[in-house]
């Protein structure tokens, strides 16, 4: 567990699951009350947990547990965390709350989805209903001394999907609407697993673009500047590996002759391949599932230039 101070009242935690450096993070926001964003998996909460005690709060100050969807590593650790945080509510989009309250069926289908990466995350348990906020688009989270969170409703990576604007830094906690961020390289790489939504992750990053915001708080992974440019890039990113995945099934080219070529293509795989190559989640959430869940979007709905 590392805790790094990235605004005067914004730290974040590097929660390493499993061991694993700049993968998954959650933020602690401090004014009047505290504000986490994103849970972060069920087998790291106990980190968090001493990490709000290293930075002095107490339990009976955090308001709220924001998270930007239900995804183990996002989402997974909130039934736990609320179990010890008595006056804290669950912000989460509506399609997302009935799995926190009954996470079976989340369990389920993310032990076939991710097999051993399920696990290391660890199982979710359940929040009580009283307790779960539905989050809307442009609610706004009043953390006091002038720390506040717009809700933004960002689907496409997911059906259920949330990012937040913190007004005070000018910056956007991302969630997984804008790919992930491998910072040690300022690159960003696509986090687009099926069933992705290309034409809608794409209108929700021109709603993220309008915001015009100093920063982008990454999930995965960290702060990054130059958040516009960012957010534009990976735009132009996805529409790169969608024009990529059309040109292969008009040729009649299988999965793995397209995922060849949006690797030899997109230079920020060619950047970071042997990094994301060796990576014990990346190499299969980005080369694999993410590729895939572009060419399978292709392949369903067809990709046009209308979605520039």
């Amino acid at each position: 567990m590392q805790i790094t101070k990235i605004e005067e009242h914004i730290h974040l935690i590097d929660l390493k699951p499993n061991g694993i450096e700049n993968f998954v993070a959650s933020y602690v926001l401090l004014g009047e009350n505290a504000a986490i964003v994103e849970s972060g998996p069920a087998l790291t909460a106990q980190k968090l947990l001493l990490s709000l005690k290293k930075l002095g709060v107490k339990p009976e100050d955090v308001t709220y547990v924001a998270v930007s969807h239900i995804h183990l590593d996002h989402g997974g650790g909130v039934g736990i965390l609320l179990k010890h945080l008595p006056k804290a509510s669950l912000i989460v989009h509506q399609r997302g709350g009935i799995h926190t309250a009954n996470p079976q069926s989340l369990w389920t289908a993310s032990k076939k989805a991710l097999g051993r990466l399920a696990q290391m995350y660890g199982k979710p348990e359940p929040v009580a209903q009283e307790r779960i906020i539905v989050g809307t688009d442009g609610m706004v989270l009043d953390i006091g001394n002038n720390v506040k969170l717009r809700v933004v409703e960002t689907l496409g990576h997911a059906s259920h999907h949330l990012t937040y604007y913190e007004t005070l830094s000018q910056g956007i906690f991302t969630g997984d609407a804008a790919g992930i961020y491998l910072n040690k390289h300022n690159v960003v790489v696509p986090t687009s697993p099926a069933p992705f939504h290309l034409d809608i992750a794409l209108a929700s990053l021109r709603k993220l673009i309008n915001l015009k915001s100093k920063f982008l708080y990454y999930s995965h992974f960290g702060k990054a500047e130059n958040s516009v440019e960012k957010l534009q890039a990976y735009g132009e990113q996805l529409k790169l590996w969608a024009k990529i995945a059309a040109r292969g099934i008009e040729k009649g080219e299988n999965l793995e002759a397209i995922r060849k070529k949006i690797i030899e293509t997109d230079s920020a795989l060619q950047k970071t391949g042997e990094f994301i190559r060796s990576h014990p989640i990346l190499n299969k959430t980005v080369l694999l599932q993410s590729i895939e869940g572009i060419v399978r979007y292709v392949e369903k709905t067809g990709y046009s230039d209308h979605l520039a």
